[in-house]
């Protein structure tokens, strides 16, 4: 069948166009020109190249003019990819935990905890970048090695984001600890030098190697002070007439005050201290101590925060983020947070040589404070939802989104959260993790669950079953009675009546329950036999669901009571199925002949009076017989064969039931002549 289609509006109806159709999680389009034959509806029904796309269409394979090309435009492509299960799976285990975590913990005791958990979730990203790096490098595709690769750039962007937000918002470190934490940023981020490192160190004469000096000025850029006056040493111990300027420039490595985490001094004395060792770094380059060996003067340089030389090294440092830390290290280590903003200079750096790309528009709108655009850059840059709804759930626990609502009525993190949770359902698995996202929005996540739950294909009874507890665990029943109905239907489709009558029961449906109670007395009828009886003979209170079943139930309790040779109680119950309108009547003549053996039993089971009973049940349904002498006149041929079998059994009740009376009769005087 054609899929319904829209055009897109404003479009010229004589020109090529697109039309869409909407699903749970995608777009279906199709370019067409409506003016060929075969336009839209031929277009819509072409299965073969479909492009599984994120954001963006475009072509999955070349066409000409009359040859209609379709697309799939997906939600969350992301979620798609195997070697990112790992991000989805343990990220949601930190998620359920943050939730329940102790909110009564205040001040120190809770910002540590969401630091805690803002390092767990970073861990995640980074075990998981480390394996898609792994899976790049094994890939022999080239394409496959391609997406591997991208991968792993999107996820290092996303730890490098997600920990300068640590540093700035959910820490909030304060003067003095912030330069230490954007040091470590910078090192763990932007410039690994230990391969470069390595190839200097194994070579015959480090201070000889080409790369020497390039490796001691990174050191110096990250401020590794120790590690540079390692490689100074080196080129020392190589030249003795450069000795005297390495040691007062070792001396100034060494003595540069930094802000300690552990120390008890203010921000004034280290202030002091280092406006005296600026001071002192300052005389030493204007006295011209190391006027004849230009690296080292060129480092003195870098220690006094020389913008011109410090930028001199620009293809050292490769990012305008890693210039910012180093020359705040190096000309204003007790930079406030607040104070940031001021110092950020992207243009500065860029030169205009290149256009900011999105990972810096985030990362200067987080220097600038401006949470929200954080978020709202990541919306736009990223290719899936996981990051934004994870980091505002955490800023918000933090209570930093705490008034910024959206205009519709929920809140930013609960925005994100469902529209990530939605993705998660597009997914034949990963939907199991949505339903605890869509538990903890309070707002409308009850009712997304609700609505994409009843999407899930019950493709199996396991998978059924596990939505079924979902549902019952919240108390959907809709969604449960749906369920049970979808499942009886389908069972019953394949002839499962055991299961078609169990998914009934648990869906409270009556007419549902009757019309496969039904299905079991028919199949008795044909087979002289009940399938599934261990379903029947353990109804127990679920047989009163309907009539029907009731009787299934009972006429099954029959038979057993039948086949124990308790002759009295069965024939006490099936009297009662008739007697008290529980069987329906075309069941009846059925009924009868199952009281036959019991009325020909050496032993007298019937009493009298129950067997007047008997004999009014067949007057009664011979009577009503006399109703279809019409039908059967019109077709005589088809009720000929049927209308002797009755009349048979007709017979056969009458001269069983009136020699079962006599033998009543003749044991009763009996007992009373006694």
């Amino acid at each position: 069948a054609a899929v319904p289609s829209q055009v897109v509006p404003g479009a010229d109806p004589s020109a090529r166009q697109l039309c869409f159709a909407w699903g749970p999680a995608e777009v279906l389009v199709c370019e067409t020109l409506f003016g060929r034959r075969g336009g839209s509806r031929a277009a819509a029904r072409a299965g073969g190249g479909w492009a599984v796309l994120t954001g963006c269409v475009a072509g999955s394979r070349e066409g000409g003019p009359s040859s209609p090309r379709l697309f799939v435009v997906r939600k969350d492509q992301d979620i798609y990819i195997q070697t990112l299960r790992k991000l989805f799976n343990e990220s949601h285990g930190i998620f359920i935990g943050l939730q329940r975590s102790e909110e009564e913990l205040a001040g120190k005791a809770r910002k540590a905890q969401l630091v805690q958990v803002s390092k767990n979730y970073r861990s995640v990203i980074r075990a998981c970048m480390e394996d898609m790096h792994q899976a790049a490098l094994s890939a022999r595709d080239p394409a496959l090695h391609s997406q591997y690769s991208t991968q792993v750039s999107i996820l290092s962007a996303m730890e490098l984001i997600w920990n300068l937000c640590e540093i700035l918002f959910v820490e909030a470190a304060a003067a003095g600890p912030l330069m230490l934490r954007l040091l470590d940023w910078v090192r763990l981020h932007v410039c690994d030098v230990d391969n470069m490192v390595r190839e200097v160190l194994s070579s015959e004469n480090p201070s000889k190697h080409e790369l020497f000096w390039n490796v001691v000025d990174i050191f110096v850029l990250q401020g590794r002070m120790d590690e540079a006056r390692h490689l100074l040493s080196k080129e020392a111990s190589a030249n003795p007439t450069s000795m005297n300027m390495y040691k007062i420039l070792d001396d100034l490595m060494k003595k540069m005050p930094v802000p300690g985490l552990g120390n008890t001094q203010t921000l004034t004395e280290m202030e002091l201290k280092w406006q005296h060792w600026h001071e002192e770094c300052q005389r030493y380059l204007q006295d011209g101590t190391f006027a004849s060996h230009s690296h080292m003067e060129s480092i003195c340089k870098i220690l006094l925060g020389d913008e011109g030389a410090i930028l001199e090294r620009k293809e050292l440092m490769t990012t305008w983020y890693h210039f910012l830390v180093t020359q705040l290290l190096y000309s204003h280590p007790t930079v406030k947070p607040t104070e940031l903003r001021l110092y950020a200079q992207m243009d500065l750096f860029l030169g205009g040589e290149s256009s900011p790309e999105p990972l810096d528009t985030i990362l200067m709108a987080a220097f600038e404070f401006e949470m929200h655009q954080v978020i709202k850059e990541c919306s736009i840059a990223l290719s899936n939802w996981w990051f934004v709804a994870h980091l505002t759930d955490l800023l918000d626990h933090c209570k930093l989104l705490q008034s910024h609502n959206l205009y519709f009525g929920s809140n930013m993190r609960e925005f994100l959260l469902l529209e990530y949770a939605s993705g998660l359902f597009s997914h034949h698995s990963l939907w199991q993790l949505g339903v605890d996202y869509f538990d903890h929005c309070p707002e409308y996540g009850r009712v997304y669950l609700e609505l994409h739950i009843e999407r899930i294909p019950l493709n199996t009874e396991q998978k059924a079953l596990k939505v079924l507890r979902i549902c019952e665990q919240r108390q959907m029943h809709e969604q449960v009675r749906s369920i049970c109905k979808i499942m009886a239907m389908k069972a019953l489709r394949n002839n499962r009546l055991g299961s078609a009558l169990s998914w009934s029961i648990r869906a409270k449906d009556a007419a549902f329950a009757t019309l496969i109670s039904d299905r079991f007395l028919k199949d008795y009828c044909e087979r002289g036999c009940f399938s599934d009886l261990d379903l029947i003979d353990n109804l127990g209170p679920s047989m009163l669901l309907s009539d029907r079943l009731t009787f299934l139930g009972k006429y099954r309790e029959f038979h057993r009571l039948y086949g124990e040779k308790r002759f009295s109680e069965a024939a006490k119950l099936l009297l009662m199925l008739m007697t008290a309108h529980i069987a329906p009547c075309s069941f009846w003549m059925t009924l009868l002949t199952d009281a036959l053996p019991l009325l020909e039993h050496k032993e007298v089971i019937f009493s009298a009076e129950q067997t007047y009973e008997l004999m009014r049940c067949l007057e009664d349904l011979t009577a009503g017989k006399a109703d279809k002498q019409k039908f059967q006149q019109s077709n005589p041929n088809s009720a000929h064969l049927q209308d002797d079998v009755e009349t048979t059994k007709v017979e056969m009740l009458r001269l069983a039931l009136a020699r079962n009376l006599a033998r009543v009769i003749v044991k009763e005087g009996t007992l009373e002549g006694s």
